[in-house]
C-alpha cells in the first residue's frame, strides 16, 4: 500500500514540474496565453528563487533538497 502511495505522489509531482514548465514556456512565448487562469508562473519561480538565495544556509538546504527532489 505505501508503495502504491509513493508511486502516486511521484506521478503528481511528474505532472506538476511538467506544467511548471509548460506554464513558464507559455508565458515567455505568449505573455498573454495565461490571462485566462490570472497567473504569473515565470514571476512566481523568480521570487521563489529569491527567497531561497535571501535565506542563506536554510535557503542553501532547502534548495538542495528541491533539487534532489526533482531528480528522483
Amino acid at each position: 500500500m505505501l508503495s502504491t502511495v509513493k508511486n502516486w505522489l511521484s506521478s503528481i509531482i511528474e505532472l506538476a514540474l511538467v506544467l511548471i514548465g509548460l506554464g513558464v514556456v507559455l508565458q515567455i512565448l505568449f505573455p498573454k496565453a495565461l490571462v485566462y487562469i490570472n497567473s504569473d508562473v515565470a514571476g512566481n519561480l523568480i521570487n521563489l528563487i529569491g527567497q531561497f538565495s535571501g535565506a542563506g544556509l536554510v535557503g542553501l538546504i532547502a534548495t538542495g533538497i528541491v533539487i534532489w527532489i526533482i531528480r528522483r
